[in-house]
């Protein structure tokens, strides 16, 4: 993540969590959130819900409606149908389905049974407005005797007269009024029919009950959905054949899913476009209408704005009391952390007189006791502080006068070792070498110790000066000691404790040959552990160290106390010095066993950390 994303990141954490406002600014948009939130999400869910529940009581108690009307719809045109059938099988009615021509029609004296027929039906029923038979051959039976009526010949040149079906089946067409015949706005149901010749069953005339339409808009709107939906009628191609809207009876319905409505048998679906009004729909296999119910989507969410209103009002009035009661709550935990916050203050400018009172056992009580009580600790620290700093300054003086005998002890070393200097002059007039080396050794020994008052010194220097050691001992021990070194280049420049080699080596000479008859080999080599560390190993072929003595002497290492070490001071010493130089993880491991001789470890880091070491 990018710097500036990291700050964004960090702003909106922030922000979200209101970490630089009040405490009671957060404590009273917290108790809001665990109101509102929790009431939010419930009050969606119950309004999602809810909607839900009433789109399905809508669609059920809509498709119980939409079969009621449909039984009564087709039970009123079976009526009719049941009608035709009557007179197709009237002997008159087959006697004149016989003819083939206009001049048999008019010879055989058929048209007055005919219409008498025709009348009859018509006048048998009051819903009945017109019955008429149109012939192959043109010959027309018409029962009505008004002008303003679209004529016979004019109907069967209409685009529905090619559809109706050869079989025998009805046919039910919904025509607009024509303006030019019929006076009164409405629309004309026709019930049509093909009738068969009984001599070559092909169809040869076309019977045309047109029925009263008010009966079909009677049975319509004697159905309530809900207080403003209403209920349509369409035909087989999405035209209404019944509408509250007279004007859009015969034209297609402008709806965004009608064409997936006439793909289906049933279902429902609410428009997203307008109103977005809930449709239900049904279709009929008898009359092959689709009878569709409309109710408008404010009276379907009517309950569900109740719920909504509701929900809201219990919203505020819940919030209302949340916040009067977080304003308490929020006081009570506030004016103790202000309180204390002002003691604090007062503390951090030196008063370590002042206590706050502890008003409850709550968590804020005992932090508050617990300050009193650190208030108290504090001031007595700071007491012996102060008593540890006149301490201090009482040492610094002593000190100052321990240096001072210090330098002048140093009068005797100079003289030793102008002494020594001496004798080596002399040894060196008599021949006498090895006497000259061994002088020299011990005066460089001795010039080392006065000039070197720094804590640290390289490795180089500090195996030069076992090398002399080592060389003044080869004179005292001869053959039973040996030695050598296996330092490696990079390791000349590391820095180590100053005398930190020497005592380690005094012990291999001291333990190793002076309580051995067998001759002693001792190596010093060094070798990198990791990127951080290095060893210094001295290992001997000496007698060893038993093991109760290894065991006291390695606690002694653990305990890193020159004062209460009970086995080698030296060792302690080395050890602790290290420690104190370099760190808890640098220092001194010991591994010995008896008979096979002793190694000792000094664990160092890589690299100088600075001005402090030396």
């Amino acid at each position: 993540m990018s710097r500036r994303g990291r700050r964004a990141w960090i702003w909106f954490y922030r922000s979200l969590f209101l970490r630089d406002r009040p405490l009671t600014v957060k404590l009273l948009v917290y108790s809001a959130m665990l109101v509102v939130i929790p009431l939010l999400v419930v009050g969606l869910i119950s309004y999602q819900k809810s909607s839900e529940v009433l789109r399905e009581e809508a669609n059920l108690s809509n498709k119980q409606i939409i079969e009621q009307v449909k039984l009564h719809i087709e039970y009123y045109i079976r009526d009719f149908e049941i009608d035709s059938i009557r007179m197709q099988n009237h002997p008159s009615m087959q006697q004149f389905l016989r003819m083939t021509s206009e001049q048999e029609v008019k010879s055989s004296g058929i048209r007055e049974p005919m219409m008498q027929l025709l009348n009859d039906t018509a006048y048998s029923r009051s819903d009945i407005s017109r019955i008429m038979l149109v012939m192959e051959n043109q010959t027309v039976l018409d029962t009505s005797m008004n002008k303003n009526v679209t004529p016979a010949l004019q109907l069967i040149q209409e685009p529905w007269f090619a559809s109706v079906p050869s079989n025998s089946d009805i046919m039910l067409i919904i025509r607009p009024p024509s303006q030019r015949y019929e006076l009164e706005y409405v629309p004309v149901l026709s019930i049509v029919k093909r009738l068969v010749s009984p001599l070559t069953l092909e169809p040869v005339a076309t019977l045309i009950m047109e029925v009263n339409f008010k009966r079909i808009q009677e049975i319509a709107e004697r159905v309530t959905i809900g207080r403003t939906g209403y209920l349509s009628i369409l035909d087989p191609y999405g035209r209404y054949i019944y509408s509250p809207e007279y004007t859009e009876i015969g034209h297609l319905a402008n709806w965004d899913q009608l064409e997936w409505i006439l793909q289906q048998e049933s279902g429902s679906y609410q428009a997203q476009t307008g109103d977005k009004p809930f449709y239900t729909f049904s279709l009929s296999s008898y009359l092959n209408w689709r009878l569709v119910t409309t109710i408008p989507e404010e009276e379907l969410t009517r309950g569900t704005e109740y719920i909504r209103r509701t929900m809201w009002w219990t919203v505020l009035a819940t919030l209302l009391i949340a916040y009067l009661i977080g304003i308490g709550f929020a006081t009570s935990i506030v004016r103790p952390v202000r309180a204390l916050q002002f003691f604090m203050k007062r503390v951090k400018e030196g008063d370590f007189q002042a206590r706050v009172d502890i008003e409850s056992k709550d968590e804020i009580g005992q932090l508050t006791n617990d300050f009193n009580k650190m208030v108290e600790k504090l001031q007595v620290l700071l007491d012996e502080i102060y008593y540890s700093q006149l301490r201090e300054k009482d040492l610094q003086l002593r000190q100052k006068e321990t240096e001072l005998k210090v330098l002048q002890s140093q009068v005797n070393p100079h003289f030793l070792m102008n002494a020594l200097e001496t004798v080596r002059g002399m040894a060196l007039e008599k021949d006498m070498t090895d006497i000259s080396v061994l002088v020299a050794s011990l005066a460089r020994l001795l010039r080392y110790n006065l000039n070197h008052a720094g804590a640290t010194i390289s490795l180089q220097q500090e195996i030069q000066i076992c090398d002399m050691y080592l060389r003044i001992q080869k004179y005292r021990f001869d053959d039973k000691l040996t030695y050598e070194f296996q330092i490696p280049e990079w390791a000349e420049g590391q820095i180590i404790a100053k005398f930190a080699l020497q005592p380690l080596v005094e012990n291999c000479v001291i333990h190793g040959i002076e309580t051995s008859a067998q001759p002693v080999h001792i190596v010093i080599s060094s070798a990198q552990v990791n990127d951080h560390q290095f060893v210094v190993e001295i290992q001997d072929s000496g007698v060893g160290i038993p093991a109760d003595k290894l065991l006291a002497l390695q606690l002694d290492l653990l305990q890193k106390d020159m004062i209460t070490a009970v086995s080698q001071i030296g060792i302690v010493n080395v050890h602790r010095r290290i420690s104190y130089l370099f760190g808890d993880d640098y220092g001194l491991e010991l591994d010995s066993e008896a008979d096979a001789g002793t190694l000792v470890r000094i664990k160092l880091p890589l690299k100088p950390y600075g001005e402090e070491w030396r």
